[in-house]
């Protein structure tokens, strides 16, 4: 999943193509569900339903005593009927939220996404036992009976991350109880958010557009359609303040009384636990990145203001594109090559990988009315395949975000071998293989390009895309930070969010961008605040280890593309430092973060030699 805040180019697309992007594909969702009256899914919803009962009626109570048993205990047992049912919950959720996805407005898809919902958190509820039991086996019972179950032991690594979350979960009842109540809790917050961000529109000139084709023209060439654009995403975001507000203000105290009875210290340490990071590496990303806000952002900005002829930028100028930079549109056909042959060149098993999502109609592309904003990559389960969604308008940008998502998607599918229990990564490695898919695609471009200005247009589009995934994220989470540590002390009005804000924006962007007004209304459109509280440092996190690991990738003489395969392929059965440590990397090192911040910093004076 990505979000790039601001990801803007000029709407040219409504519905299913249109002549100047030629045939935008639309997924196939067959594979999972052949609709959503089908009798398959019905059945599933049923099975599902069932086998989690079975399952707790035969196993709850009884994981200590097979622990014991050692070669004779049937803990593997369990634990393959335990992914199953995950593997069966996932599929069906997976199918419901994409036909979702495809269409937030319709009020059937709505319906279904619910239902699913609710009927998937009654079948988990009777799973919930399963994890909880297994961390309260002792220690040396639990190895022992990894050592002497083969079965058992395929797990081993699941097993022993899910040892971390023991100091922090809570009696069975209790556990039970959040789980239950999440759907009238935070899932129906959140399903609030998502159906009001669909339903906004924003007034141009006459023109109603909803949120995608109005950010877009934020990239417009013409400064005016951008102001336009900025004040129309104002005033709606002014007219439905109190909405955002109440809805953050909610499940900030929401994940403030779960992280207190679970007995988190820092607000950001149950994302922490989730990524499997150490706090000290966050912050010490974190702090590397704000000290290079000077050398970075402002650097850029400052220098992007004197090529567009103005002594500051507005807000909505952030994101103008420079004169050198080509205003063609990039059809649909000429992206997917551009992608293919940029993965190719790296390696065609990685290629054919990603083709796979073009053959089958495993992605879709064009914007829609109701349909969600943004791009995401969504593995489903290992015994399907990925999808991939897109609001692709033509712009270079969009061929960078289908570099990103197809990476997301071959990194899923490579993953996949590891089962519905170990396929998924962390947040902070998950961005690895996206990042890496688009520094392939620049970096391939980037060698083609002879002509100067074309190649300064490159260059300056390529570090806007860094600004916006590392300082901007960064901004992003240091006002989770000030708002979550706030809210603690009471309820925050729309004023006060905003003043945090506007303080975390002028500091990262630096005084080359004026913020005019109605800026501080711009943080209710970022749904990882709300889906995902401290979601943003991933992507940081993702981009400078992505520029180390391309930086090895290019004095490598041989073996890294197998390495890097082999990483992708482990899923989440290792940490982050397993996985880094074929390539000589570590993130614990301080001194790992001014590799990848310097590798930005780089492409900043190469701009500043080509002025």
């Amino acid at each position: 999943m990505r979000i790039v805040a601001e990801r803007n180019a000029a709407p040219l697309v409504s519905g299913h193509g249109a002549t100047d992007l030629g045939d935008l594909p639309e997924w196939d969702l067959t594979d999972l569900y052949a609709s959503m009256d089908a009798p398959e899914l019905k059945r599933d919803l049923q099975k599902a339903a069932d086998d989690a009962i079975a399952f707790e009626t035969q196993w709850k109570g009884k994981l200590a005593a097979e622990a014991q048993k050692g070669s004779e205990g049937k803990l593997g047992e369990a634990l393959v009927a335990y992914e199953a049912i995950e593997e069966l919950i996932g599929r069906i959720a997976s199918y419901a939220g994409l036909v979702y996805a495809g269409n937030t407005a319709d009020p059937q898809r709505a319906k279904l996404y619910g239902d699913v919902q609710e009927k998937m958190t009654d079948a988990s509820a009777h799973l919930l036992f399963f994890a909880l039991e297994l961390n309260l086996i002792e220690d040396a019972h639990l190895i022992a009976a990894l050592d002497a179950d083969p079965a058992f032991g395929h797990y081993r690594p699941w097993v022993l991350d899910l040892r971390k979350d023991k100091p922090y979960q809570l009696e069975d009842r209790i556990e039970q109880l959040f789980h239950e109540k999440s759907i009238t809790g935070r899932g129906a917050w959140n399903r609030l958010f998502d159906e009001t961000m669909t339903d906004l529109r924003f007034d141009i000139d006459g023109e109603e557009l909803s949120l995608e084709p109005t950010l877009n023209r934020l990239q417009d060439p013409n400064g005016e359609v951008r102001r336009k654009a900025a004040e129309a995403l104002a005033k709606t975001f002014k007219e439905n303040l109190r909405t955002f507000t109440l809805i953050t203000n909610t499940l900030a105290k929401d994940k403030e009384i779960s992280d207190r009875w679970r007995g988190f210290e820092d607000i950001a340490d149950s994302r922490h636990l989730a990524n499997r990071v150490e706090r000290s590496v966050v912050d010490a990303l974190a702090s590397a990145v704000r000290e290079a806000y000077p050398r970075l952002s402002h650097r850029y900005y400052a220098m992007k203001a004197r090529w567009l002829g103005m002594e500051t930028m507005n807000h909505w100028d952030r994101n103008a594109p420079l004169p050198e930079t080509p205003q063609a549109t990039i059809g649909w056909d000429q992206a997917k090559d551009t992608v293919l042959s940029a993965y190719g060149r790296f390696s065609p098993d990685m290629a054919n990988i990603a083709r796979t999502f073009f053959d089958r109609r495993w992605i879709d592309a064009p914007v829609r009315p109701g349909k969600a904003p943004g791009a995401f990559a969504h593995p489903t389960v290992p015994s399907a395949h990925p999808y991939v969604l897109l609001n692709y308008m033509g712009k270079p940008r969009d061929v960078m975000t289908l570099a990103h998502e197809l990476g997301h998607g071959v990194h899923q599918v490579l993953a996949g071998g590891q089962g519905a229990l170990m396929a998924s990564t962390p947040l902070t490695l998950a961005e690895t293989a996206s990042v890496f898919g688009e520094m392939l695609t620049f970096r391939s471009l980037l060698d083609q390009t002879t002509d100067k200005r074309e190649r300064k247009a490159m260059l300056a589009q390529k570090v806007e895309d860094m600004i916006n995934t590392v300082v901007r994220q960064i901004a992003f989470y240091e006002f989770e930070r000030k708002v979550h540590t706030e809210r603690r002390n009471g309820e925050l009005t729309s004023d006060r969010v905003g003043q945090f804000w506007l303080e975390v924006q002028s500091e990262s962007l630096g005084p080359a961008i004026k913020l005019r007004d109605g800026y501080e209304t711009f943080w209710t459109y970022i749904p990882h605040f709300i889906h995902s509280p401290f979601y943003v440092y991933a992507y940081a996190f993702g981009d400078c280890l992505v520029n180390s690991l391309y930086a090895v990738y290019q004095n490598a003489e041989r073996g890294f593309q197998d390495k890097y395969f082999d990483m992708l392929r482990a899923g989440g059965t290792k940490h982050h430092s397993e996985l880094l440590k074929p390539f000589g990397l570590d993130a614990s090192d301080p001194g790992f973060w001014q590799i990848g911040l310097g590798v930005i910093s780089n492409l900043i004076d190469e701009l500043e030699a080509l002025e």
